[in-house]
């Protein structure tokens, strides 16, 4: 261990001797004990989804309570669809004045899977890029559509890379980007992406930098598992992971996903795009993004490498 990582090291730990005894046991393990709303950096982005936190507060209140737990980026799932111009107005008000942006948004329906089916889920696409523009949303999460019974697969993949390649000419000249998301069978029966390795293929085939991977660690754990050895292997086709354990959707750390180990492997493969919560908090929500925070940044150090922080939106 050379000099610098060992200060870092040391760091980590003097934040976590600093800990408030109010956070429950599990929270002080995760975020090593780390102090109130302070935590070494990590060398991804961190953002939160929203619509797993803070749901019966009004839009404004929310982003609050995320700016209140530390972070400066928040994922939507097209909640802007039900907004007044008022509700536009007032969210980009706060939004501004708390330093907060909008990396990424889902809530599409259509199908990319059926080929009948393709143009009016890119229409859709189309009709939502003045909003994304308006509200500056930096991607789009598309979760491809659901098995077409009687096609076969073969079929099926190459239609959601038809569509992908068609989907950019429309969001590329808005500057947003495609992050195509894994959702497991258990949850969604009919879904055909469960698989993160096939998804890895469709964007290798696409072979386009705006289009990603939208890996979600808890779809993949209930649908293959095996996940560190796809981070090996894939890495560079992924734009974004959503982090929460199995089972329960809870915080990572509560049940049988090591992220740990799943941190501190994507430190030392140098990944420095973006990471989010996803989960349900099992306490006070503002102190369990906290903690989140904490044991990403502490896992991530332990990688014993040093790292740029990245702070770009």
């Amino acid at each position: 261990m050379n000099r610098r990582t060992f200060a870092r090291n040391l760091a980590v730990g003097a934040g976590a001797a600093a800990a408030t005894a109010a956070l429950p046991l599990h929270a002080r393990t995760l975020a090593g004990q780390a102090a109130a709303t302070e935590a070494p950096p990590t060398p991804w982005q961190l953002s939160v989804m929203l619509w797993t936190v803070f749901t019966k507060l009004p839009i404004q209140q929310r982003l609050e309570n995320v700016a209140q737990a530390g972070y400066k980026h928040i994922e939507l799932v097209g909640e802007f669809k039900k907004w007044s111009e008022s509700d536009f107005q007032d969210v980009l008000k706060t939004r501004d004045r708390l330093g907060l942006s909008f990396d990424a948004s889902a809530g599409l329906g259509g199908s990319l899977t059926d080929p009948k089916r393709r143009d009016a889920l890119l229409a859709e696409v189309q009709g939502l890029m003045p909003t994304f523009e308006r509200l500056q949303i930096a991607s789009l999460i598309i979760v491809p559509g659901n098995a077409v019974p009687g096609q076969p697969r073969y079929v099926q993949h190459q239609s959601i890379i038809d569509g992908l390649s068609k989907m950019i000419e429309i969001t590329e000249p808005h500057g947003v980007s495609i992050l195509v998301e894994n959702i497991d069978p258990k949850e969604r029966p009919p879904v055909y992406l469960t698989s993160v390795a096939e998804g890895i293929e469709i964007i290798r085939t696409v072979n386009h930098p705006k289009v990603k991977l939208l890996c979600d660690f808890y779809h993949e754990q209930i649908a293959e598992g095996d996940l560190i050895s796809k981070l090996e292997t894939g890495l560079d086709q992924i734009g974004l992971f959503h982090i929460a354990d199995v089972p329960g959707r809870h915080e990572a750390g509560t049940g049988e996903i090591n992220y740990a180990n799943i941190y501190k492997k994507l430190a030392e493969l140098g990944y420095n795009r973006w990471v989010a919560m996803e989960y349900y908090p099992t306490y006070d929500p503002i102190q369990s993004l906290i903690a989140a925070r904490q044991f990403a940044a502490a896992s991530a150090a332990l990688a014993g490498k040093p790292f740029q922080p990245n702070t770009s939106s």
